[in-house]
């Protein structure tokens, strides 16, 4: 089963930039004879560049030159440049590239409705194209952030686009929300015209948040800088360097951040790309995890954290591990999902753990979580043997809780400061096909998901035991 990325915007393809990176460093790291297996089929090619045309695709034998199964988007060209100039320069080639490059100003209407009515013939033909390379396609993935233009516009055009022309294929979003000291004012438009169209076509939405990952590359600053467990830069670390070169300081503000955000997607198509005695196909987590189609949006964590900046830290117990996955500062967006209500949860272990670790952990986790009355036994786990590179397990919990709401709220208010004065209304209102009901249809279905949480949260204090079994008369 096959995956298909779409990185749009400049953060998308930065992240798409770094994951399509690390997974090249994990396949290297099994895959040492260099042949090209069932593992690198998932999200890669094997093409025969030397044929005139259409690069022939090479099922069997030596790895020729690989090909990412993917669609880099953005109206502005510089990150794709960089990647087509990068170490990831033979990974890609034209036809998976669209780009223009006056870039959308930062405005959804310009995304969306302006660049999504140009370029929608071109979008749908390379998509077709590279669908075609595809024996069985289980998912599209979207990586795009929300406070852009690009990214929150453009990228949820090519989400509608992707419903129209595959409908029957699951859609996964991995979106990132702008923090309140955004520097781009208008974030909560864009933000919450973005939402809407998540809330309608989207399978399943991983919201991270700007802040929480700022938090975390702190904490791992502070670590390193504070020489803590006896933590140090490890020599030719994955993020600290693109280069090769160990360095404390980032040449880019964001390359940690998108780092986290790459090893979250490394981690969730990890049972897609190696062999577990438990595997989880991605649309197991969309069945299992979303009781109700708007609730789909998955609050993801992360553990180990420290060790996604390539720091030397002496590896968690298992037991911890697990703990951690529950606690605050594990989160990739300001939550709690401890103190909130679980309608579901999946476990996603990678490396040597057995099922029985599981079950354990689950079973001392269950009596300080609480979960919806009717789905007591709300878990999904997946076991994947081969652990990220340089550690022997981690795990990614992703928990479909009601601790999402503060940030919707959050994002409402803000998104209310702005339209309650008609501020910079005007810069949406001039692109054709945009009108002023798009900003009263997106925060009354921001408010509607909103309520749906306020009344599960209402539900929680209600009993913890398993309601009584309906008697079925056969």
């Amino acid at each position: 089963p096959l995956s298909l990325p779409f990185a749009v915007g400049q953060c998308g393809n930065q992240v798409g930039c770094r994951f399509w990176d690390l997974a090249l460093r994990e396949h290297a790291a099994v895959n040492k004879k260099g042949i090209y297996d069932e593992a690198l089929s998932s999200f890669f090619r094997n093409v025969d560049t030397r044929s005139g045309g259409d690069d022939p695709d090479i099922y069997k034998g030596r790895i020729c030159s690989l090909k990412a199964r993917a669609l880099l988007i953005d109206m502005e060209e510089g990150v794709v440049n960089e990647i087509l100039q990068g170490p990831l320069r033979d990974v890609f080639d034209s036809k998976q590239l669209i780009t223009d490059v006056s870039g959308s100003g930062n405005n959804w209407a310009v995304g969306h409705k302006l660049y999504g009515y140009l370029y929608r013939e071109n979008i749908v033909e390379k998509l077709r194209k590279t669908a075609e390379h595809c024996d069985c396609l289980q998912c599209f993935f979207i990586i795009h952030s929300m406070g852009g233009g690009t990214g929150s516009g453009l990228g949820t055009f090519v989400l509608n686009l992707l419903e129209d022309e595959f409908p029957e294929v699951y859609r996964f979003v991995t979106s990132v929300y702008p923090s309140g000291e955004d520097d781009v004012i208008t974030s909560p438009y864009n933000s919450v015209l973005a939402m809407k169209e998540l809330n309608e076509h989207a399978d399943c939405v991983l919201p991270i948040e700007n802040e929480s990952l700022f938090d975390i590359v702190n904490k791992i600053q502070h670590m390193i800088n504070s020489g803590k467990l006896g933590s140090t830069v490890k020599q030719n670390s994955l993020v600290t360097s693109s280069a090769g070169r160990a360095k404390v300081v980032q040449e880019k503000p964001f390359d940690a951040m998108n780092n986290i955000v790459a090893n979250l997607l490394l981690n969730l198509t990890s049972s897609a790309r190696f062999e577990g005695s438990l595997n989880m196909d991605l649309n197991e987590i969309n069945i299992n995890l979303v009781p109700f189609p708007p609730l789909h949006y998955l609050v993801s964590s992360l553990t180990p954290l420290y060790t996604l900046a390539d720091v030397n830290v002496p590896s968690r117990r298992l037991d911890q591990m697990f703990s951690d996955a529950f606690s605050r500062d594990h989160q990739l967006i300001q939550a709690d999902p401890k103190h909130s209500l679980y309608l579901a949860c999946a476990l996603l272990v990678r490396g040597n753990v057995q099922i029985s670790d599981l079950r354990r952990n689950i079973e001392r986790l269950k009596p300080s979580l609480h979960f919806v009355s009717w789905n007591q036994e709300g878990w999904k786990t997946g076991l994947c043997s081969v652990p990220p590179v340089g550690h022997s397990h981690s795990l990614l919990a992703l928990a479909n809780n009601t601790c999402v709401k503060p940030t919707f709220i959050e994002l409402k208010d803000r998104f209310m400061k702005l339209y309650k004065k008609k501020a910079h209304l005007h810069h949406y209102l001039h692109i054709d096909r945009m009108e002023q009901s798009c900003f009263s249809e997106a925060i009354s279905s921001l408010s509607d998901l909103i309520e749906e949480y306020s009344e599960l949260d209402a539900t929680k204090g209600g009993p913890r035991t398993d309601p009584s079994r309906l008697k079925i008369a056969v």
